[in-house]
C-alpha cells in the first residue's frame, strides 16, 4: 500500500511546470526586480540606472529595459525560427534557457566574468540562448565588443551567420541604439569571410569553424561561444586543448566577458569530459551545467488506467526517477520513448537523465556509467610521482639497491607507499602488469599495485600505485619486477601475450619471465595442460576464457562497489570498455590497459589466500611444481580443464 496520497503529490510535481511565465510583465523572469506603477517587473538595475527618471517617452523605457532586462529584449526585439512549427517567432525562453540565463546574469550583476561548460542532451536551445546573448551584449549594452563563435564543422557558420542576419533584419528600429546613425545590419568586414560587423554598434562577430582554427586566432576577442569542443580533432599539431588555451588566454578575466564551452557528449577522456569534471570538481573556472530531460516540459504523457498501479509496477530505474523528483507524466513518456529503442542504454543517449548518462552512451558498454560513478570518491591526486630504480634497467641488477626517485616527469604515481610499519603482512600486495606497444602511438603499458591489507579487517582492497607509460617490453618487465620488489616483494603478474608474440616458436617461460624468476621469486604461474602433460608457465596469459573471467570479475568489483579505485583515468577506461563481438576492449580511439589491469588484478586478488601477519616475504620454492606453484595459482585443475581455450 502506498503510504502518501500520491494524487496530490503527482500533482505537486506537475505544477512546477505550470509557473507563470511574461517576460514582458517580468513575471518569472530572473534577478531581483522592482515593481512599476503599471504592474511590470524590472530589473532593478533599470531602475537604478539615472535615465530612468529622464526616459518619459514609451520607445526610451523600452530601449532602457532591454539594455537591463535580456528575456523581455528577446521577446520585443529578436526572433528565432522555431523548431516545431518552422515559424518565426519572438525568442520567448523556455524553462531550460531560463535556468541557464539565470546562472549567466548572476555572474555578469556580480561584475565577474560569465565562464561555463554546458553539456547538452536533446535540443532544448543552449547555443541559441549563448548566441543570443551575445548579441544581447553587442546590440544594446557594449560597443567595440567582439566575439568569436567557433563551431564543430564550417557547415554551422552558415547557419550561425543566418540567425545574426533574422535578428538584425528583422529589429524593430524604435528600439536601435546606434553609435553611428546606421541602420542595424550584419556585413561583412574588411572583405573578410569569417568576420562581419554589426552596424551602428561597431561590434564584430568572428564565425569559424575547429577545422581551419588558424583563421580565427589572434584578434580581439571579448567573448567566445565554443560549440560541440568534443567532436574538436585532437592532433599533435591541433588540439582543443591548445587553441581553447589561446584564445580563452587572450580574452581578459574581466566583468562582462563571456566564454562558454558546450558540446553534447562524444565518450570520456577527450578534452571536453576532462574539462567538464575539472568544472564539476570546482577545479575550473567554468561553472557546469547539465540540462536533463526532465526539466523540458513537453516530455510528458498521461497515464491510462489505475495510477496506482501504474506507481507500483515501477523498475528499479523508475523509482529513481520517481525518487529525482519526476511526475508520474513524466515516467509514464519516459516508458513508452524506452519501447522505441533496442534497451535503456540506447535510449540513455538521447534522453540522458544524468551527465553520467550523456558521456556513457553506448548500449554495448559493459560497465555501468552510475556504478562507476560510485568509485569517484575515491580517487585523488597522487601523492608522490617518480619512478622506481635500481642499479639497473634490465637484469639481475634492476632488483638491487631499489629505490624511489621523486620526478614529476616520472610514468609512476604513487597512492600510498610500501608499508612496512606493521611488520610483515603475507599475500599482502598484488603487481599486475599489461604489456603494451613501444611506440608512443601504441597501447600503454600499466603497472598496477593493489594492496589487500584491508581486508584483514573487513575492508576492500585498493589501487596504491600505478605505472603507465612506453617502453621496450623487457625493461618493462623488469621495472614491474623492481616495482613489485619495493612494495615487499609483492606476488608479481605479467600478462604475458605480448611477451609470447615477441618469441614465435620460442617458449617465453625460457625467456623474459623465466630469467626474472631466476631473481624474483614470488612470480605468478598458470598450469597448462596439452591433453598429455601438466606443466607450469610464468605469466597470466589472456584468451576468450580468462578474459571473459577477468572482466565478469571486474564487472562484480564495480557494481558491488568492491575495491577502492585511486585512478580518474581507469574510471575514464570503465566508460569506454564496450563489448565487442566475442570478446570485449575500448571503444575506437581510446586505451583498455588500466581496465585489464584491474581485471586481471582483482581476479587473482579474489583466489588468493586472506593476507595474514606473517615472517613469510613470499614464496621461496626455487622451482615450481604441480603440487604448488605459489601462491597466485588462479585456479585448480578440474576448473582449468572445464575451459577449451585455456591454452
Amino acid at each position: 500500500m502506498i503510504e502518501f496520497n500520491l494524487i496530490e503529490e503527482n500533482h505537486r510535481r506537475n505544477a512546477k511546470f505550470e509557473t507563470d511565465y511574461d517576460p514582458i510583465k517580468g513575471i518569472g523572469c530572473c534577478g531581483s526586480r522592482v515593481e512599476l506603477k503599471s504592474g511590470e517587473l524590472v530589473p532593478k538595475e533599470m531602475v537604478d540606472d539615472p535615465e530612468f527618471q529622464t526616459a518619459t517617452d514609451d520607445d526610451s523605457r523600452v530601449k532602457l529595459r532591454c539594455r537591463y532586462d535580456f528575456e523581455y529584449w528577446a521577446v520585443m526585439c529578436a526572433k528565432i525560427k522555431d523548431k516545431s512549427t518552422g515559424q518565426i517567432v519572438p525568442f520567448r525562453l523556455n524553462e531550460p534557457q531560463r535556468r541557464v540565463l539565470a546562472e549567466m546574469e548572476q555572474m555578469r550583476r556580480n561584475r565577474r566574468p560569465i565562464r561555463m561548460i554546458m553539456l547538452k542532451a536533446r535540443q532544448w536551445g543552449g547555443s541559441t540562448l549563448v548566441q543570443l546573448y551575445m548579441a544581447w551584449f553587442q546590440t544594446t549594452r557594449l560597443q567595440n565588443w567582439h566575439s568569436l563563435i567557433c563551431a564543430h564543422v564550417k557547415d554551422t557558420a552558415s547557419t550561425i551567420r543566418g540567425m545574426y542576419t533574422r535578428l538584425l533584419t528583422s529589429y524593430p528600429k524604435q528600439y536601435w541604439e546606434s553609435i553611428s546613425g546606421e541602420d542595424p545590419e550584419f556585413k561583412p568586414f574588411e572583405g573578410s569571410r569569417n568576420v562581419r560587423i554589426i552596424t551602428g554598434r561597431g561590434c564584430t562577430v568572428t564565425v569559424g569553424s575547429s577545422e581551419n582554427q588558424e583563421a580565427v586566432r589572434g584578434a580581439d576577442y571579448a567573448m567566445a561561444h565554443l560549440s560541440e569542443v568534443a567532436f574538436w580533432c585532437d592532433t599533435p599539431s591541433s588540439s582543443p586543448e591548445g587553441f581553447i588555451r589561446a584564445v580563452c588566454g587572450a580574452i581578459n578575466s574581466l566583468p562582462d566577458t563571456l566564454i562558454v564551452l558546450e558540446s553534447t557528449a562524444n565518450g570520456v577522456g577527450n578534452y571536453f569530459h576532462r574539462e567538464w569534471l575539472r568544472s564539476v570538481n570546482g577545479e575550473s573556472d567554468k561553472l557546469a551545467v547539465f540540462v536533463p530531460w526532465y526539466e523540458i516540459s513537453i516530455y510528458r504523457a498521461e497515464v491510462t488506467g489505475d495510477t496506482e498501479a501504474f506507481y507500483n509496477s515501477f523498475d528499479d530505474y523508475e523509482k529513481m526517477l520517481w525518487q529525482k523528483g519526476c511526475s508520474l507524466e513524466q515516467i509514464s513518456w519516459y516508458r513508452t520513448k524506452l519501447k522505441e529503442y533496442p534497451d535503456r542504454a540506447a535510449m540513455q543517449a538521447e534522453y540522458p537523465t544524468t551527465a553520467v548518462e550523456a558521456f556513457s552512451n553506448s548500449d554495448a558498454n559493459v560497465f555501468s556509467a552510475e556504478k562507476i560513478e560510485l568509485l569517484r570518491p575515491g580517487c585523488r591526486p597522487p601523492i608522490a610521482v617518480g619512478e622506481v630504480i635500481g642499479d639497473a634497467i634490465s637484469g639481475k641488477n634492476a632488483l638491487k639497491n631499489i629505490r624511489f626517485v621523486e620526478d614529476s616527469k616520472g610514468c609512476l604515481k604513487v597512492w600510498q607507499m610500501p608499508d612496512n610499519e606493521r611488520g610483515i603482512i603475507s599475500d599482502r600486495y598484488v603487481v599486475t602488469v599489461d604489456i603494451g606497444g613501444r611506440s608512443r602511438s601504441s597501447d600503454y603499458s600499466v603497472i598496477a599495485v593493489i594492496d589487500r591489507a584491508p581486508m584483514m579487517k573487513g575492508g576492500l582492497p585498493e589501487i596504491v600505485a600505478q605505472w603507465r607509460g612506453h617502453d621496450d617490453h623487457d625493461i618493462i618487465a623488469w621495472k614491474s619486477a623492481s616495482i613489485a620488489s619495493w612494495y615487499n616483494n609483492a606476488l608479481l603478474v605479467v600478462e604475458s601475450n605480448t611477451l609470447e608474440t615477441d618469441n614465435i616458436g620460442g617458449d617465453p617461460s625460457l625467456l623474459i619471465l623465466n630469467d626474472i624468476s631466476s631473481h624474483y621469486r614470488n612470480l605468478y604461474t598458470r598450469q597448462t595442460f596439452d591433453g598429455v602433460t601438466r606443466s607450469v608457465k610464468y605469466g597470466f596469459h589472456t584468451n576468450r576464457a580468462t578474459k571473459t573471467l577477468a572482466v565478469s570479475r571486474l564487472i562484480t568489483m564495480v557494481r558491488e562497489t568492491g575495491y577502492v579505485e585511486r585512478d580518474t583515468d581507469a574510471l575514464d577506461e570503465m566508460m569506454v570498455f564496450r563489448k565487442i563481438g566475442n570478446s570485449f576492449g575500448a571503444a575506437d580511439g581510446y586505451h583498455d590497459d588500466i581496465v585489464m589491469t584491474r581485471a586481471i588484478g582483482l581476479l587473482i586478488v579474489s583466489g588468493m589466500p586472506q593476507p595474514t601477519e606473517d615472517d613469510i616475504k613470499y614464496f621461496t620454492s626455487p622451482v615450481p611444481t604441480p603440487e604448488r606453484v605459489g601462491r597466485g595459482t588462479m585456479l585448480p585443475y578440474h576448473d582449468i580443464e572445464s575451459l577449451s581455450e585455456w591454452q
